[in-house]
This record gives structure tokens, C-alpha cells and sequence, in this order.
């Protein structure tokens, strides 16, 4: 399969400190694809490289073939929408003046939304459990209602790739699992491309297709969760002791963590 998001030899630094170093990944079209690795690895960094709001000191990304650095911030936003980590919003707009950013990348100027972008804005808002909030202002909600309406946000963009970091990080049990399977059921029915970094082994590993092992700012292993989520990567890149065990319920992968490493 041709990969949307092509990154070759990607590094970059700050203040001179080494932060990714020759990064290299296709990611594929349709794909849910987890980055993993601890604090400080480059994790974030990596994502904000990956639609222009950083420039990388060395290498380059490319959406589709294109060299990312060739194309205007504007055109970018109607291919990527992100989710980034803080949902601290200063102003005081209310939950669908929020979600109807998502369409500006579509917008002429002083135009106003068209009956489309109103359509896609109500379905975002009600995919994500937001349209009871419609009128209320931003700031008065929760954590994870924040969350929410940012998730919202990136859905509208109408988007080939969603870049997420952290994107359950405020959300309780429940809604993570609701939010992810909108995204997964999103992925596999729009062909919607992923990329989410994350802590949550757990939660990666149950829904991504694939997983990136970040260590010492640079690719440590990448594959299947089965391949990559071993207990001796497990235990070299985090530190803790864990294993992976399928699910019998669903069938699928999921990791038991155990602790720190004993030495």
C-alpha cells in the first residue's frame, strides 16, 4: 500500500540538543498508527513536524510525494486536522463556534458556513456527544468536554490524516473507549489516516494498526503490536516490566503492565 505521510531522515533540535535523529516511517493510507516511547523522546515534536508547525533541521515529509514545506498552511489544513495535548482554550467561545473552525481551511473569506459545513459541524458534534453543549462557552466546561469539542474540531476538517497527542488524556474511561472507536470506525470507513501519541500502551495497542517504539530520539522498533510490544522492548524503552496477551473477549492485543523494572 502507497503511505500518505512519508518521513525521510527527519531530524530536528532544540538549542542545539538532538530531539528526533533521522527519523524515517511510511504511513499508510487508512491506518491507525501509534507512537510510543517515554518523556522527552520526541513524541510531540515528531507530530508537530508532521503539518508544518515545526521545520525540521534535517530530512524531509512528504504528504502524498509532496515535500510538506512546499505547501501553504491553508492547503495543509484541508489534508491534516490535530488534537493537540492542552485543551485550554483563553476565550470565550462558545462549543460550536469551536467546532465550526474545523471548516475555515474550505472558507472564502467574510463567506459565512454553507448548508455543507453546517451539516458536517451538527454530525461532528453529535459523534462526539456535544450537540446538548452547542450554546455553552467553552471555558465553563469540563476537562474531557473540552476534549471532546477539539476532537470535534479535527472531525469537521473532513481530513485525510488526524494527528492526535494525547488525545485521551482528559476523557474518563467510558468516553475513551467511545471516542476511539469513533476514530477507528472513521479510519475504516473514510479511509481516515491516524497517528495518535500516547502513554496509554494499553489503549494504542487495542486500537492501532501499527506501533513506532521512539528511544533515544530515534526508531527503536516498528510493526504490528504482537512484533514491536515485547517484554524486552517493553522493558528497555520503559522500564517497566509488562507482557502482551490477547484479549479473549475480542480478540485482540492487549498489554498487562507490572510495574518497574527490579534490578
Amino acid at each position: 500500500m502507497v503511505s500518505i505521510l512519508d518521513i525521510k531522515s527527519l531530524s530536528y533540535r532544540y538549542d542545539n540538543k538532538t530531539v528526533l535523529d533521522q527519523i524515517t516511517l511510511g504511513i499508510r493510507g487508512g491506518e491507525m498508527i501509534g507512537i510510543l516511547g517515554p518523556n522527552g523522546c520526541g513524541k510531540t515534536t515528531l507530530l508537530k513536524n508532521l503539518n508544518k508547525n515545526l521545520s525540521p533541521h534535517g530530512g524531509c515529509v512528504l504528504i502524498s510525494g509532496t515535500d510538506i514545506d512546499t505547501i501553504s498552511k491553508k492547503e495543509i489544513a484541508r489534508s491534516i486536522a490535530a488534537v493537540p495535548q492542552s485543551n485550554e482554550i483563553r476565550f470565550a467561545f462558545t462549543v460550536r463556534e469551536i467546532v465550526s473552525m474545523g471548516r475555515m481551511p474550505f472558507q472564502e473569506s467574510l463567506m459565512g458556513e454553507t448548508r455543507e459545513d453546517s451539516e458536517i459541524i451538527d454530525l461532528a458534534m453529535e459523534q462526539t456527544g456535544l450537540t446538548e453543549f452547542a450554546e455553552r462557552y467553552i471555558n465553563t466546561l469540563s476537562g474531557g468536554e473540552r476534549q471532546r469539542a477539539i476532537i470535534a474540531r479535527a472531525i469537521t476538517q473532513t481530513p485525510k490524516i488526524i494527528l492526535m497527542d494525547e488525545p485521551t488524556l482528559h476523557l474518563d474511561i467510558n468516553m475513551q473507549f467511545e471516542v476511539l472507536d469513533l476514530i477507528q470506525k472513521l479510519s475504516r470507513e473514510k479511509d481516515l489516516t491516524v497517528v495518535i501519541v500516547s502513554h496509554d500502551l494499553p489503549m494504542v495497542t487495542r486500537y492501532c494498526d501499527r506501533i513506532v517504539l521512539i528511544h533515544d530520539h530515534k526508531v527503536f522498533a516498528m510493526g504490528a503490536p504482537e512484533d514491536v510490544l515485547t517484554k524486552e522492548n517493553i522493558r528497555t524503552v520503559f522500564n517497566v516490566d509488562a507482557e502482551l496477551e490477547k484479549d479473549p473477549r475480542t480478540g485482540k492485543s492487549t498489554v498487562r503492565l507490572f510495574g518497574s523494572c527490579k534490578e
